[in-house]
């Protein structure tokens, strides 16, 4: 009798697998790259559950500094007017999503302890929401003693493939995901990029769902030509 309900609860969970994976392969897959480093990022992931019908997404840690090295610009956080009016924002939007918000007592952090963490728990959604939570829900500076530890046992807690690789290899890992990010023409965080097309911000989510509605949505004459049009002027940089 035991073995029989046994039976059937494999059955019953080989089933449960097979949507799963049927799921999966009929949803829109996406890719996300993010830094910790960024509240928007924070506020956009609070959102994910509402596209667990929708979307297959891929989450990707990236270090954001890298991504303003290359592309030639400044932070949001190192012009002081923007910095002021940024914050505020961030504390606005939350507010005004219903999502729970307190910024850690200094910001910018260095992100790579908590970069690292992702990695090592994979990147998947359970260790991206803990690290997200630890930062922006609890406030705790992530780049501090208490902050790290607590990092170190969300990666220990969430154990993966990655869980035995060293900080040299986490790093290799972190990189890669730059790089391709960069090579996607991903520019600033977060970033979905969806067939080679890029959704930058939080205020793009609806912009992309569009995108995956309606494919052609870039294809229009007036798209196709403000796509490629000209700089008018260029700023003298030096």
């Amino acid at each position: 009798m035991f073995d029989a309900i046994i039976l059937k609860i494999k059955a019953q969970d080989s089933c449960a697998e097979l949507l799963a994976l049927k799921l999966e392969s009929i949803l829109k897959k996406v890719d996300w790259y993010f830094d910790f480093i960024s509240p928007f990022a924070y506020l956009q992931f609070s959102q994910f559950k509402k596209f667990e019908n929708k979307l297959n997404i891929t989450i990707h840690p990236v270090l954001f500094g890298a991504l303003l090295k290359h592309w030639g610009q400044l932070g949001p956080a190192e012009i002081v007017p923007k910095r002021i009016f940024t914050y505020r924002f961030f504390k606005w939007k939350a507010d005004s999503l219903g999502i729970k918000y307190t910024m850690p007592p200094s910001h910018p952090f260095n992100p790579l302890p908590a970069l690292l963490a992702c990695i090592a728990g994979s990147s998947t959604f359970e260790v991206t929401q803990e690290i997200f939570d630890t930062i922006y829900k609890k406030g705790l500076q992530p780049d501090k003693k208490k902050g790290i530890e607590k990092l170190e046992a969300i990666a220990k807690k969430h154990a993966s493939e990655h869980s035995n690789l060293d900080e040299k290899s986490l790093k290799k890992i972190l990189r890669t995901n730059t790089s391709k990010a960069i090579e996607n023409g991903v520019f600033g965080v977060p970033t979905f990029v969806v067939e080679e097309q890029v959704f930058w911000g939080g205020d793009a989510t609806d912009m992309m769902l569009d995108f995956i509605r309606n494919p052609g949505l870039f294809s229009t004459e007036e798209m196709k030509r403000v796509s490629s049009m000209p700089m008018g002027l260029v700023r003298n940089k030096s």
